[in-house]
């Protein structure tokens, strides 16, 4: 196993899974509440924090089925945070006998169309290209980000992103594979009892997402209010409130 990890407590195993942009960390304030009460397993996406950098199209999971076979580990917890919870969502579907439930806060969804704001955003962003400061101010100027960056927790925000742009240079590719058909089209195939939790503050697209999860069976849906997307470093307690709750009902 070639990605950075790290195993917090025993019981159940859950795993968090980091949203773009950033890396473990993502989890530094859930993991210490979770690991009270269940075998709780952080790492580094391929790409980010102290993982390797792809040098050929990244399969992100594929990298988990090897991490939960690695540590021996038959069934978890998927807990994933913004392209966390796209990694998650693709996962349960392609192996759902390796999934006992599934947390998705703020996902990103595959095969979802991204709205006309959205791809201009993005746009902007990428045209800042190769000033990694401008690319950041850009990027966390947005909305979605307005309560995680006047919060005490800005600096780790902006020590993240920073480092996953420099990472970025390191990497062979910028392709990764993911399973067909995408998941936008097979949502009400998820089966296990689903947990959604999205913030206040958050962009139109990633509300849209939300509705499209209505179509999974067995979800239920919370929100954290005073919250932006980045509710796992501003909102720990809360969040962890909703997960033990979901899954010990």
């Amino acid at each position: 196993m070639d990605l950075y990890y790290k195993v917090s407590g025993t019981g159940k195993p859950v795993v968090l899974l980091h949203s773009g942009g950033a890396d473990s960390r993502d989890w530094m304030f859930v993991t210490p509440l979770l690991a009270k009460h269940y075998k709780v397993i952080v790492f580094d996406g391929r790409g980010a924090g102290k993982s390797p950098s792809p040098m050929k199209s990244a399969n992100y999971v594929k990298d988990l089925l090897a991490l939960l076979d690695h540590l021996e580990i038959d069934k978890a917890v998927l807990v994933g945070h913004s392209m966390g919870g796209r990694i998650a969502t693709d996962f349960t579907l392609t192996y759902p006998e390796r999934v006992s439930e599934l947390v998705l806060i703020a996902p990103a969804l595959s095969g979802f169309r991204h709205s006309q704001e959205f791809e201009d955003w993005m746009q902007k962003i990428n045209s800042a290209a190769p000033d990694i400061e401008k690319i950041v101010e850009l990027s966390l100027n947005a909305p979605l980000y307005r309560i995680i960056m006047s919060s005490p927790h800005r600096d780790l925000m902006v020590q993240m992103f920073r480092h996953h742009l420099k990472k970025t240079s390191e990497w062979g590719t910028f392709e990764s594979i993911w399973p067909e058909p995408p998941a936008i089209e097979r949502l009400e195939e998820i089966k296990v009892k689903t947990l959604f939790v999205i913030g206040e503050e958050e962009l139109s697209d990633n509300r849209r997402v939300a509705e499209c999860f209505r179509k999974v069976p067995n979800i239920h849906f919370n929100h954290i209010v005073g919250s932006d997307h980045m509710l796992t470093l501003t909102h720990p307690n809360d969040l962890y409130n909703h997960i033990t709750c979901f899954l010990e009902e």
